[in-house]
């Protein structure tokens, strides 16, 4: 079984590679995520461009959408192949072209399917896998519909469960909506992981820091943070002392933004723009005096044809050094 952890989640169109690289310059402890891959797209797709990743983001998990068994274990071996420490399954993405694809949340109404496939993944790969799932979806009872997923997949070799601790309405609400106005029933997941004592249950949604994580860890086995992760970055450097007692990796962000220089300076030699990496620092200094001229710099600047590391270097002077986003922010 996985040890208890905490992690960042996956998320469509945030957790790319270089996000990755950038939180995982703020906690070395936290496990990371892809955002979701199609089994699809890993089988027939442009696997070193989908699924390349940098040594540095280790422990890392590949996170796939699908429903079919012979294509979740074929897209798990190859996920191993790369060499990802965990596959996780998704089975709580709410969007449209997730449901129209049979994968992500609808197949909360599919639990004999979703155990299908984690067998057949247990059967192709040694290393754990797991599975993310929401409460229920519409009208379903989330005291049976989470407790039916939960045993049906455990007993299929489900090395953990991560819930997200609301419910997907699938007619009704948009993607967005649905992170946001199902109300969050964090008690559920605790009668869950009462139910279950022995299988690691990680929470997610919803959960705003690092002092609110150590809460759930009362409770559960690991928290995983989702967007205050991204939107407010800054937040990561207290992972390691807050939760592992362990020294951060750095003190400051600005001290994080110099590491991260090399990798940028990479990066922009194999011919990626400045701008794929520089959206993922938007919320880096969110509050801090300069913050907004540091954001208006990157949006202005890093779009720009033939942008340089230069952009970053001069939106990072524009923030106040007297008031810096550490660790005792």
């Amino acid at each position: 079984m996985l040890q208890t952890h905490f992690s960042i989640a996956p998320m469509m169109d945030w957790t790319d590679r270089h996000c990755r690289v950038f939180h995982r310059l703020m906690t070395r402890r936290a496990k990371l995520y892809t955002e979701m891959l199609t089994t699809g797209a890993i089988i027939h797709g442009d696997r070193a461009r989908l699924l390349g990743y940098d040594a540095s983001e280790h422990p890392v998990a590949l996170q796939l959408g699908g429903s079919n068994p012979g294509d979740l274990a074929t897209s798990a071996k190859i996920g191993e192949d790369f060499g990802y420490d965990e596959i996780n399954l998704n089975v709580g993405c709410p969007s449209d072209r997730v449901k129209d694809g049979r994968f992500g949340a609808c197949l909360m109404a599919e639990p004999e399917l979703v155990a299908e496939g984690v067998a057949a993944m247990k059967r192709a790969v040694s290393i754990p896998v797991t599975v993310k799932c929401r409460i229920g979806i519409d009208d379903q009872d989330p005291e049976v519909a989470l407790d039916t997923l939960a045993r049906r997949v455990i007993a299929a070799g489900a090395d953990a469960l991560i819930v997200h601790a609301r419910k997907a309405w699938l007619n009704g609400l948009s993607p967005k909506e649905n992170r946001d106005i199902p109300p969050l029933d964090y008690d559920r997941v605790y009668r869950l992981k009462a139910a279950l004592p022995d299988v690691p249950i990680i929470i997610n949604g919803g959960i705003t820091g690092i002092a609110e994580a150590r809460q759930h860890l009362k409770h559960v086995d690991g928290v995983m943070l989702g967007r205050a992760a991204y939107q407010e970055p800054w937040r990561l450097l207290s992972a390691d002392p807050d939760l592992f007692g362990e020294e951060a990796p750095y003190a400051a962000m600005k001290d994080v933004f110099a590491a991260m220089m090399p990798y940028i300076e990479d990066q922009l030699a194999h011919g990626i723009r400045l701008h794929s990496m520089t959206r993922h620092f938007v919320g880096a200094f969110h509050g801090v005096p300069g913050a907004r001229a540091f954001r208006r710099h990157l949006a202005e600047n890093g779009v720009k044809p033939g942008a340089g590391v230069n952009v970053l270097r001069d939106a990072i002077t524009l923030v106040d050094d007297r008031a810096p986003v550490s660790i005792a922010a």
